[in-house]
Parts: structure tokens; C-alpha cells; sequence
């Protein structure tokens, strides 16, 4: 069964490559290498998967390689992910995340797509979780606090119309804030990732504001098997994909600093606009309906991290 991966060369999309080949699926994947790095698919594409380097706010180009290779299921990920690039340019945020999914549902609806799964965002979409009952349920107000959460909401409000009105299978993934091996130390990427990166570069990390702020860690693993089983699955709407665990920035930094044998010692900046100070996801929903449970815990995780990230250190091409 072919299916298509957008955001393929990314951190979590190149993991769920990997995985839909170990499935020999026929894996296409659509990337504009922005953000992506072809590198992460070096293995993939030696394993057969084909590599389309692509816009996906280019609707005429879409929906000619959706048609040429019919896909049965696409893996949505592609999408403008840094928070401060949202605030500084609202307009280029929503094109590519809202104005893209369109374009890309668009494609899937003319050619009969089966399954089409979107991942939407966690933390991002619910906004601020100081004062409310965590972790929140999919059934929680969404008050996103900054551009990306609204331009994902938008996208999945979009998502949720097309099947309503074209009858598409569809569904959201709503993740956490996902970290593990491949996540780019030096991009827009998560705070694990740079934290590692820094730590083992000899380098002071920087932690905005007081540290405080919770975040619900996932482990990128635990991500693809929601990504696998939503695409598997018949059920539709959101799913929380976390792990209902909060966890707050220092705490994070010291359990990588003991994982790679250094002190943890970083300095404060000022807090960024547009972050959250606490949220948390509860998983239930996709524990019921997809059958998602996360299995690796936030210190085995992190061990993993680490080593992957001394592994890339010595030699950039592992």
C-alpha cells in the first residue's frame, strides 16, 4: 500500500518513514528541505522510499503527484513549527500550515485517499494550562496563545470539514512536546534537543524565563506507533498523543545533565512571547479508540537522546 509523507526529511516524519518501511509500505515523501534534512532519509531512500523535494502550498504540483502516485494513506506533518516565527509573521504561518492542509486535502479528496492524518499540536492549541484542571482532555477550550496554535486549530477545523462534507477519513493528532533522536539541536527544535546538543558541545544552555514552565514530553517512538495506528484506524477527530505528565524546564535540563555525566548550570533570559507557562495532554481518548498508550518514560527517553545526540556529535553522518 503506498502512502505519502509530508514533512518526510524532518525529526518526527523521517522516524515514521523508517517505520512504514519496516511495514514494506511504499513510502513517498514530499519535503521542501526548509527545515528537513535530507540526511535523515539517506537510509530510507537506499530502502526504496522516493523523495519529492516540494512545496505543499503548491496546489498545482500536489495534486499532480498525488494523482501520479495515489496514495492510500497520507502522513501530514509538514508544517511552520517555530512559535517566534509565528508571532514575527502571522501571514507566512498560516499559509503553510492552514492554507497547505487545505491544498493537500484538496489533492486527497480528488484522488479517493483513504486515510489522511494530520499532525496538529499539543500544548500550542489549548494555550495557557496555569489555572486549569491537567492534563486536558481533547474536550478542553482551545485557546491557543500564539499564531502556530491558531494556524493548526484553523488546519484542523478544515480537517474535520472534509470529512464532514466529502466523507474523507480523517483525523488529528494533537502531540506533546515530542523529543528523541533526529531532533535538531540547532533548529526551531524542542528544548530536550538543544539542551543535549549544548551540553555535550561543552556549552551553557539558556533557559527562558524562570524554568518553571511544565511541558508534556513525548518521546518520538511512541510518536510514530500513534502515527501507525491512527493510520490504521477508522476513528476520527482529535487525539491527544502525550503522556499526561508534566514536567518542568530545569527538572528536564538535570535529568539530561546526569544522563550525560555534567553538571546542569545554565543562564536565564527573559521569557518568549506566545509560550505557555504549564500544560499537559491526557491520552485516554487515544488509548480507547486507537489503542495508543505511550511505553517510554521520560528518563529511558532521555538516556536515548543523549546517547544518540553524542553518537551525532563524533560523527555527523550516524
Amino acid at each position: 500500500m503506498g502512502v505519502l509523507v509530508t514533512g518526510g526529511a524532518g525529526f518526527i516524519g523521517s522516524n515514521l518513514v523508517d517505520a512504514l518501511l519496516d511495514r514494506a509500505e511504499e513510502v513517498i515523501v514530499l519535503d521542501d528541505l526548509s527545515t528537513g534534512n535530507g540526511a535523515n532519509l539517506g537510509p530510507a531512500v537506499g530502502r526504496g522510499a522516493t523523495l519529492v523535494e516540494g512545496d505543499i502550498r503548491d496546489g498545482e504540483r500536489l495534486r499532480a503527484l498525488v494523482e501520479r502516485t495515489r496514495p492510500q494513506v497520507i502522513y501530514h506533518l509538514a508544517a511552520q513549527i517555530d512559535v517566534r516565527r509565528s508571532v514575527a509573521d502571522p501571514r507566512f504561518d498560516i499559509d503553510v500550515n492552514t492554507g497547505g492542509t487545505i491544498e493537500l486535502l484538496e489533492a486527497a479528496r480528488a484522488t479517493g485517499t483513504r486515510r489522511f492524518v494530520f499532525a496538529s499540536t499539543g500544548g500550542a492549541i489549548y494555550g495557557e494550562g496555569e489555572g486549569r484542571q491537567l492534563p486536558l482532555a481533547e474536550s478542553a477550550e482551545c485557546m491557543p496563545g500564539a499564531p502556530y496554535g491558531q494556524s493548526k486549530l484553523a488546519a484542523e477545523g478544515y480537517v474535520g470539514l472534509y470529512e464532514r462534507l466529502y466523507r474523507m477519513a480523517t483525523v488529528a493528532l494533537r502531540l506533546g512536546n515530542v523529543y528523541g533522536p533526529r531532533q535538531d539541536p540547532l533548529g526551531e527544535a524542542g528544548v530536550a534537543a538543544i539542551f543535549a546538543g549544548a551540553l555535550l558541545d561543552g556549552r551553557m544552555p539558556t533557559v527562558y524565563g524562570d524554568g518553571l514552565q511544565t511541558r508534556d514530553y513525548v518521546y518520538v517512538g511512541d510518536v510514530v506507533d500513534a502515527f501507525l495506528a491512527a493510520g490504521s484506524s477508522t476513528a476520527g477527530g482529535a487525539f491527544n498523543v502525550g503522556t499526561g505528565i508534566e514536567t518542568n524546564v530545569l527538572d528536564l535540563g538535570t535529568m539530561i545533565a546526569a544522563a550525560a555525566g555534567l553538571a546542569f548550570e545554565p543562564r536565564h533570559a527573559p521569557g518568549r512571547l506566545g509560550e505557555v507557562q504549564r500544560v499537559a495532554i491526557d491520552p485516554s481518548r487515544a488509548a480507547e479508540a486507537l489503542g495508543w498508550r505511550p511505553q517510554v518514560d521520560l528518563a529511558e527517553g532521555v538516556e536515548r537522546t543523549v546517547e544518540w545526540t553524542r553518537a551525532r556529535q563524533r560523527d555527523p553522518r550516524s
